[in-house]
């Protein structure tokens, strides 16, 4: 088992690792839409924070030698529900492989982040 960092995806707000390898397979802890560069949620909205959250979760897998054609099952959640279709929209041009998913809505997220995102892939 192997522990993943990259300093071009946000580093972990807690007590936990970016992502985890372990055999064939990469666990990723959930990505919120912390902007690396800026150390903080920049976007507002929920299609520029699933950029984001997009951006961060591309960056781990990559790190760990994986990529978003490589994923077999993503967990989502929503800050709101009624996110769905516009979440989906962007979700749609980076996951194209259709994962098996989650997607949940729940009653915060940390740092008061709209959408948070984890996956597990192959390598």
């Amino acid at each position: 088992m192997e522990t993943v960092f990259t300093e071009t995806a946000p580093a972990a707000i807690g007590p936990y690792s970016q992502a985890k390898t372990a055999g064939s397979f990469v666990f990723t802890s959930g990505q919120i839409a912390i902007d690396p560069a800026a150390g903080k949620i920049v976007a507002t909205d929920i299609v520029g924070q699933t950029e984001q959250v997009c951006k961060n979760v591309g960056e781990v897998l990559k790190a760990a030698g994986s990529s978003y054609d490589k994923v077999i099952k993503t967990v989502c959640f929503l800050n709101d529900i009624n996110d769905f279709a516009a979440f989906n929209e962007v979700y749609a041009k980076y996951f194209t492989g259709k994962p098996a998913r989650s997607c949940v809505e729940v009653a915060a997220l940390p740092a008061g982040a709209l959408v948070e995102v984890e996956v597990v892939a192959e390598k």
